[in-house]
């Protein structure tokens, strides 16, 4: 059990990181407020003035206000749906013993680690384009009109993109619950006669 000498060891080890993290958020934090209440121009930064709540009226009065929320509430929820039952089914499937394990992983989690300007111009430019992209030719070889990506479903493909970015995280956090499932409880569930999906539904999800 860890003593008072021990405990204090602890704070005073971690304190360094704490404070270099609190300031690496309060500084933009504090930065974003000042701004906020400026009238300030980035092709003209020395020409900078009090502009007390006006951005902040200009902000909420503008028609495009509540649109952008509500693509805003779209984007996660979207990202959210693909990401939870997407991870969860690749972390399913890379979780069976099968040839080759860690390099399928590997390139499971890939993605994470592209930057999201590179993963936007590799699917705007590679893949969704409607000239020469893949999804063009795939639509090309069957012999239907390809899509215009972002162009008529704009919302939609950078759902695709950023849910694309963050499945890999989202598949190794619940590869890392499911590896961490006491495997006694699961042939024991095989035993009793349960299959797959009753498994899954009251010994995975819970777990």
């Amino acid at each position: 059990m860890a003593t008072q000498n021990t405990r204090t060891l602890a704070r005073l080890m971690m304190a360094p990181s704490v404070v270099v993290l609190l300031i690496w958020m309060a500084v933009p934090l504090a930065m974003t407020l000042y701004y906020s209440f400026q009238n300030y121009n980035l092709l003209t930064p020395q020409n900078v003035s009090f502009a007390g709540f006006f951005n902040y009226q200009y902000f909420y009065t503008d028609p495009a206000f509540f649109q952008s929320i509500w693509n805003t509430l779209l984007l996660v929820l979207g990202v959210l749906a693909i990401t939870v039952i997407g991870g969860t089914a690749i972390a399913l499937l890379i979780d069976q013993p099968i040839f080759g394990q860690g390099i399928v992983r590997i390139l499971v989690i890939s993605p994470f680690f592209v930057m999201p300007p590179v993963a936007a111009l590799i699917w705007k430019n590679m893949i969704m384009h409607p000239g020469y992209g893949v999804f063009a030719d795939i639509a090309k070889f069957f012999g239907v009109q390809p899509i215009d990506w972002f162009a008529q479903y704009p919302l939609f493909s950078v759902i695709i993109i950023v849910a694309w970015q963050w499945l890999p995280f989202a598949t190794l956090i619940l590869l890392t619950a499911l590896q961490s499932l006491d495997s006694e409880q699961r042939e024991a569930a095989e035993m009793d006669g349960a299959n797959f999906f009753n498994r899954f539904i009251y010994l995975t999800i819970p777990h």
